[in-house]
């Protein structure tokens, strides 16, 4: 095994541990193209949730400014969309984050064989 692979492994496996550090770091000091392509590819993925991250942060935000409407609305039996928002963020949140996770270490594992 060669140190090109461990270290692009390693910023797969970074996701558990340094998400966005780790493969930042490798990327500006390592001099190999093939393990700057591996923490390039890592440091996207391991963004991809925290994007998603910033959008749930506005969503509730937002659920919250319309409490009082969705209050009024509940009680009369209506449907109003940002009552359900956060919920759906959060499902759908944590399917791609758990999808991020299975692909990460996926190619962290196929590097090392």
């Amino acid at each position: 095994m060669t140190n090109q692979k461990l270290l692009s492994s390693l910023c797969y496996f970074s996701v558990f541990f340094f998400p966005l550090l780790l493969p930042f770091v490798i990327y500006l000091v390592t001099d190999e193209q093939e393990v700057k392509n591996h923490a390039r590819r890592a440091f996207i993925s391991h963004l991809i949730p925290v994007i998603l991250l910033i959008a749930g942060i506005i969503i509730f935000s937002l659920s919250m400014f319309s409490f009082e409407n969705r209050m009024t609305s509940i009680l009369s039996g209506g449907f109003d969309f940002w009552s359900f928002a956060p919920f759906i963020f959060t499902l759908i949140y944590s399917a791609l984050f758990l999808a991020v996770i299975i692909w990460n270490v996926f190619h962290g594992v196929k590097l090392l064989k």
